[in-house]
């Protein structure tokens, strides 16, 4: 899902958006490990993993999770939220469809039960030198787009050009991808400006392959296609779906292709088993919800803890027919938090974001809103070993002295607090601590309200997409008046949202940083900045720091393992001590609910739901009910 936009969601455990309804954009990938010792840069392999050895050899016919038995067949049915104007999910420009990345297939595929493993889909062989210099990729000789045509060499090329020129997102995730050529008759080099960089050879291998010929044609009307462009045209993929139907803002209806050339590729065996994928678009989660106990849709991520406690007491789900289930997840949860727009000047005081952390009482919230399901945030790397705590030692210790000179001196004296409360609703002692950091940064009560020398009043909107975090900030906003600051939410559509974050027109919003085991390239766009100046780039808040950017250099061109984690820990401790969002919570698992119709292999995935690539329709399942007929629950 593209950060900052669609539904509100209350929960950020990382993975629990499925596949399908994520924007057509490359995962984020873990980074360095050493080589295997056996490493022959000249020999193509089947497919490659920055934890050393694949867990699958080349004569793998499946991944261990997929039930390759698995029926085809069925329409299954998955809710959206706002709306969208758009097929072309590569642009800064409009609102995607959910699932059109559905219509493209990769060089590779990455596999759900390794942390950082891909095979071949496009390309059948990869290899690249010792130094990572360059990175060369074969592709396989029947690899056809839809319209019979076979994906060349100039389709890769092209495509690297284009999406680079086309999103900050894919400007700054291939930053050090400088060149990709022809380097033969199925062959494409990619060549890097740095060497080391070991995560560079798997980004590559996510890139989406778009159709040169396509774009580069004329449509139905005779128009020159515009890249650039919002379009509702259904675009030509390569794909196992394709655009089937689209009711613009309200539905959109993808196909399998019946005779898909990648079907029988061992990555493929086993999944895209639905012969039809159904979005259909809500503006209100609740009613989305309603839709599902009404048997209008079929599967539903829960991101309401209210509602997975209290809203699912109904006959379908006592029945066993509406299954409520909690799916185990491996992932990190990275982070969720209230982010505030630096770019305007009343952030700009770490002391002034940090008060507002000491005003958010977290432990009510859990108890009172949440049913305690929820633990409170404290890193960027939350759930996982490159979490920071405590005070810095050994190699993280050393990274951060090399950079004392642009850090504050508290990092190496005292460990990041959060606040905590006793969960009653009396964050007193908090307050008079947010309190005390307002007056110093100058913000001074003046006739009830925190007021600046200039006489400006501290006054902040939350903007958000959803009603979903309405009841969330409610509660924050009265601890916010008892220190004098004013505050309003802005409830707008998606389209709207969307917009208003890409051009940063914003003071706080629900944002989520979504981590991998081991983060790489994507911290730049996060934390950059070039990222920070790009419109529609992944650096919302504006951040700008000399120690940061030295420190995402570390993580990237880590040498093994230890370096890795301990250089991810302490851009963790920076990011922590620059008060940049006010952290909020997580899971471990995902809550998902589905109608008994639909099924999922038993050896679930430990790093995705793989919905619905890996779902199918049992084959003796009975119709949904019919549009005119109500269910019990309802």
């Amino acid at each position: 899902m593209a950060s900052g936009a669609g539904e509100a969601s209350e929960s950020a455990e990382a993975g629990t958006a499925p596949a399908a309804e994520r924007a057509a954009r490359p995962t984020e990938v873990v980074s360095s490990t050493a080589l295997p010792e056996d490493f022959n840069p000249e020999l193509p392999r089947h497919g490659s993993s920055l934890f050393g050895e694949l867990k699958y050899g080349p004569d793998f016919t499946h991944f261990d999770y997929v039930n390759p038995e698995a029926p085809k067949g069925g329409e299954v049915r998955y809710g959206a939220f706002g709306s969208f104007d758009s097929l072309n999910g590569f642009i800064v420009k409009g609102q995607p469809a959910a699932g059109i990345g559905f219509i493209y297939d990769t060089l590779m595929a990455t596999s759900l039960d390794e942390p950082a493993s891909e095979y071949g889909l496009v390309a059948a062989s990869v290899r690249h030198p010792k130094d990572y210099s360059s990175v060369t990729y074969t592709l396989r000789p029947e690899a056809r787009w839809h319209d019979g045509k076979p994906i060349t060499p100039e389709d890769v090329v092209w495509t690297l050009e284009t999406l680079k020129k086309s999103h900050p997102f894919y400007n700054a995730y291939y930053a050090n991808v400088v060149k990709a050529e022809k380097t033969g008759p199925h062959e494409v080099t990619f060549s890097f400006n740095e060497t080391g960089n070991r995560e560079l050879p798997l980004i590559v291998g996510q890139l989406p392959v778009l159709p040169q010929h396509y774009w580069e044609g004329e449509n139905a009307k005779g128009e020159k296609r515009n890249f650039n462009e919002t379009t509702l045209e259904p675009p030509l993929g390569s794909g196992p779906y394709r655009v089937a139907s689209v009711s613009p803002g309200r539905s959109i209806t993808y196909e399998r292709v019946p005779d898909y050339w990648g079907a029988a590729l061992p990555v493929n065996v086993g999944s895209h088993n639905f012969d039809r994928v159904r979005f259909e678009y809500y503006r209100d989660t609740t009613v989305s919800l309603e839709a599902l106990k009404a048997d209008r849709l079929d599967f539903r991520m829960e991101n309401s803890a209210s509602s997975w406690a209290t809203a699912y007491d109904i006959p379908a789900v006592r029945r066993g027919n509406l299954i409520r289930e909690e799916v185990p997840s491996a992932n990190g949860a990275g982070m969720q938090g209230f982010a505030f727009n630096l770019r305007r000047e009343k952030f700009q005081d770490p002391r002034v974001r940090e008060a507002f952390n000491w005003a958010f009482d977290f432990e009510w919230m859990n108890r009172n809103l949440f049913h305690e399901q929820y633990t409170r945030t404290e890193s960027y790397f939350a759930n996982s070993e490159l979490a920071s705590s405590g005070l810095p030692e050994g190699l993280e210790r050393a990274i951060l002295e090399e950079l004392k000179d642009d850090l504050p001196p508290e990092i190496f004296t005292k460990a990041y607090e959060m606040p905590v409360t006793d969960g009653s609703g009396n964050n007193r002692s908090n307050l008079r601590r947010a309190a005390d950091l307002l007056d110093a940064a100058g913000w001074k009560i003046e006739d009830g309200k925190r007021r600046n020398s200039k006489g400006e009043v501290l006054n902040v909107e939350f903007l958000i997409d959803s009603p979903t975090f309405e009841r969330v900030i409610a509660p924050y906003q009265q601890s916010l008046n008892r220190l004098g600051i004013t505050s309003s939410i802005r409830n707008v559509d998606a389209a709207q949202y969307q917009r208003r974050t890409d051009t940063r027109n914003f003071d706080i919003i629900i944002q989520t940083f979504p981590q991998s085991l081991s983060p790489g390239n994507e911290q730049r766009e996060f934390w950059g900045c070039e990222a920070a100046e790009a419109e529609g780039s992944r650096n919302v808040i504006g951040i700008c720091d000399p120690a940061i950017e030295k420190l995402i250099e570390r993580v990237i061109y880590a040498k093994d393992r230890e370096a890795l984690v301990a250089a991810t820990r302490a851009l963790d401790r920076v990011l922590l001590a620059g008060h940049y969002v006010v952290p909020q919570w997580h899971l471990t698992y995902n809550r998902v609910a589905y109608w008994s119709r639909l099924k999922h292999p038993e050896n679930m995935p430990s790093y995705s739901i793989g919905f619905p690539t890996i779902w199918w329709m049992a084959s003796d399942a009975p119709p949904p009910a019919p549009a005119d007929e109500a269910s019990e629950a309802e």
